[in-house]
């Protein structure tokens, strides 16, 4: 992927759904490089959300990549709905799928980047059996299901340690493969979390918690240059 470091992707789970249109077309104007689509089903976790009909709606407000990441089980039969849906990007967990390499055959095969997510105790050995066929990960630095909760701290060296594995794999082939953080990322955290290299970041309340829409582009600025100052440090 060539997206310019960094990636800033408000996750609209912490938006307000009674404007969400607005508040999608708000959170770009203010500097947001991605839209994070988060989609639980209430079985794989305990939540439930939205689906490919409102990710077809943002798809008309905004041009911005709309970075779905599928926190349900079964995986394969909602691909096709958000390709056709107007989504970028689809990430899945690894443990929700039974046949991992199909299933990121199928959504690079409808035209989008493909993403696995790793849960806090799901193990890296994953991606030694499919790098070849990502795009990117997704760390989770919560456990899914709710926003609002905070950083696991472990998670800086798991991202130290994907993105070890993950360089060794761009020296060998020349592809780069992206790591997306979700979880907890604030303005206190993003340089120490940007340090351990992660290069794109879900935020949730920590943007779309200001109580006014104006604060959105202040907010991602300044998560934008604390990211860019630790890699300059």
């Amino acid at each position: 992927m060539t997206e310019a470091f960094p990636i800033i992707a408000p996750s609209i789970l912490s938006a307000n759904f009674a404007y969400l249109g607005r508040e999608v077309e708000d959170v770009v104007r203010g500097g947001a490089d991605w839209i994070h689509f988060d989609v639980m089903d209430n079985h794989y976790v305990p939540n439930l959300t939205v689906g490919p009909l409102v990710c077809e709606a943002l798809r008309a407000v905004t041009k911005a990549p709309i970075d779905v990441h599928l926190m349900v089980e079964p995986v394969d039969s909602l691909v096709p709905m958000f390709a056709k849906a107007g989504a970028d990007i689809i990430t899945f967990h690894c443990e929700a799928s039974r046949h991992i390499d199909r299933t990121l055959s199928l959504i690079r095969d409808l035209g989008m980047k493909a993403g696995l997510v790793f849960n806090p105790a799901t193990p890296l050995e994953y991606l030694d059996y499919v790098l070849d066929k990502i795009d990117l990960i997704l760390l989770m630095s919560v456990n899914p299901g709710f926003g609002g909760q905070s950083f696991i701290a472990s998670t800086f060296d798991k991202i130290a340690r994907a993105r070890a594995k993950l360089d060794d794999y761009e020296k060998q082939t020349g592809r780069h493969v992206l790591i997306e953080v979700d979880g907890g990322i604030k303005p206190a955290n993003i340089a120490d979390v940007s340090r351990a290299g992660a290069e794109a970041f879900v935020a949730g309340s920590a943007i779309f918690g200001k109580k006014d829409a104006a604060l959105y582009a202040e907010v991602i600025s300044d998560m934008k240059n604390k990211a860019l100052a630790s890699r300059q440090a």
